[in-house]
């Protein structure tokens, strides 16, 4: 008990402290504001606010030195003029998020899994630096804490530690941009599938990388070498590269082909303390992506594939996945999107045979099925329409239906972050289950946002056979970004 008022202690400091320095900011605000003309508050401006996005070091608020641009408080620590030719600037920032989760039977109720209902909180702050026109420095501080969870992860809590700190060169060459970036950064492709900041757990993923991007014209490519970050709990400041994994490779971007963009990679994803049901030792996997999306008037779509090669201690490695979403939005009220969902991924048909086909996953977002984590994957196919309406420019509802199965009864039914289902290898039919999902997402006001998604679990024979039932999970969630 004394250890859960400590934490709750130092998040409400941490909350206090922002809301003091908010609170001397805005009167600065204020007094700025009136410098502006009537004159010149009248006059047709051309220039936008920034507005804050996924990964905040991509903001730009140098446009906040134009005098006609609306102010807002807190805005002199949005832009801290540093002087020079061209001028340098700072940006503070800070993201607050609060979620209540209640899940009746995670892994489905198997072994010691109990019903459990907790709060999550995350608290970022972070502080960017623009000096001259080549150089940018960005530091974000992430505080995570888990409240009344029975089985704390690594993904769950992560007292206040270094989530990134990279510095950024940018430079024009040939015609084209040059950015390197070195330090503990974050990393996401595509619809972060299978590489993403992991942003629907508490902790998200950062990795120490070296990092370097070339775009010209309608071309991108890009090289990264990287250590993902190992999240640890033990005290403040301790999280440290992952000595056992390593992730690297290249990718080429290219827009506007046909109706919409293509993208493939290569990666190496080498891990020294691999274990799979039929296999443990060092990892070598090498990882082929192709990746094709777009819109086209009324119909969007997005889809990938992937293969991956390589050995597992003495075993090879043949897996495969693809990923696929397509959608089409009726001109009509509310705007609703009637949407198709496909996946598969590959298992492993037979055990003890010298060939690993179970997919890894990498590092998937955790919300590219549901917030629930009951889908892994991994030897599945999954069928899931959905339909999105928006009754409001500020509230979007979702209702969808998901099918499941196993692509081989050889392998295990898998969770999020490839979690075996105890007593499922080997075992019962491809039936897996089926699940609702219901969510709604609320654009309270500027920069603060709410979300409600609940998810019933249907599970399958093959589950009840193991020990397994049916399972619900209740999340909601706020969102404060500054």
């Amino acid at each position: 008990m004394r250890r859960r008022c400590r934490e709750t202690a130092i998040c409400i400091a941490v909350i206090s402290g922002l809301l003091l320095v908010a609170a001397d900011a805005a009167y600065a605000d204020a007094e700025v504001s009136t410098v502006v003309s009537a004159d010149t508050s009248a006059a047709a401006c051309d220039v936008k606010r920034p507005v804050v996005m996924f990964n905040r070091w991509q903001e730009d608020w140098s446009v906040l030195a134009n005098p006609c641009v609306p102010r807002e408080p807190l805005d002199t620590l949005k832009y801290v003029p540093l002087g020079g030719d061209p001028v340098s600037w700072l940006t503070l920032g800070a993201n607050l998020r609060e979620r209540v989760e209640s899940n009746n039977a995670p892994l489905f109720g198997i072994g010691s899994a109990q019903a459990d209902t907790y709060l999550i909180q995350r608290i970022e702050v972070q502080a960017d630096a623009r000096l001259a026109e080549h150089w940018q420095f960005f530091v974000q501080l992430e505080d995570a804490r888990a409240f009344g969870k029975n089985v704390v992860t690594p993904v769950d809590q992560n007292p206040l530690d270094l989530e990134q700190a990279f510095v950024t060169y940018t430079s024009v060459v040939g015609g084209g941009t040059l950015k390197l970036r070195v330090g503990r950064q974050q990393m996401a492709f595509d619809l972060q599938r299978f590489i993403s900041v992991r942003d629907g757990p508490n902790v998200r993923q950062s990795f120490d990388a070296l990092w370097a991007d070339y775009e010209y014209q309608k071309w991108r490519f890009i090289a990264y070498a990287t250590q993902p970050v190992q999240n640890r709990d033990a005290t403040v400041f301790d999280d440290v590269s992952n000595r056992h994994l390593t992730f690297s490779g290249v990718r080429v971007e290219r827009q506007s082909v046909g109706p919409g963009d293509l993208s493939g990679y290569w990666s190496r994803y080498d891990r020294s303390n691999a274990q799979f049901l039929d296999a443990s030792g060092v990892e070598r996997r090498d990882v082929w992506d192709l990746r094709y999306s777009g819109t086209h008037e009324h119909f969007d779509w997005d889809v990938e594939g992937m293969l991956q090669t390589g050995t597992v201690g003495s075993n090879t490695i043949l897996a495969w996945a693809i990923g696929s979403i397509a959608g089409y939005t009726l001109d009509m009220p509310w705007s609703p999107r009637v949407a198709l969902q496909l996946d598969a991924a590959s298992g492993d048909r037979h055990p003890r045979d010298g060939r690993i086909e179970t997919f890894n996953a990498l590092f998937p977002n955790g919300y590219y099925f549901t917030l629930a984590g009951y889908t892994g994957y991994a030897n599945l196919i999954h069928v899931k329409p959905s339909i999105t309406l928006k009754p409001t420019a500020s509230l979007a509802l979702l209702g969808a239906l998901g099918f499941q199965w196993r692509e081989t009864t050889g392998d295990a039914v898998y969770q999020q972050a490839n979690q075996a289902v105890p007593g499922t290898a080997g075992r019962g039919s491809l039936w897996t289950g089926m699940y609702l999902q219901l969510r709604a997402d609320w654009t309270i006001v500027s920069n603060l946002t709410g979300s409600i998604e609940a998810v019933h679990f249907q599970v399958g024979n093959s589950i009840r056979h193991a020990g397994g039932h049916n399972a619900d999970y209740a999340g909601v969630e706020l969102k404060y970004q500054w």
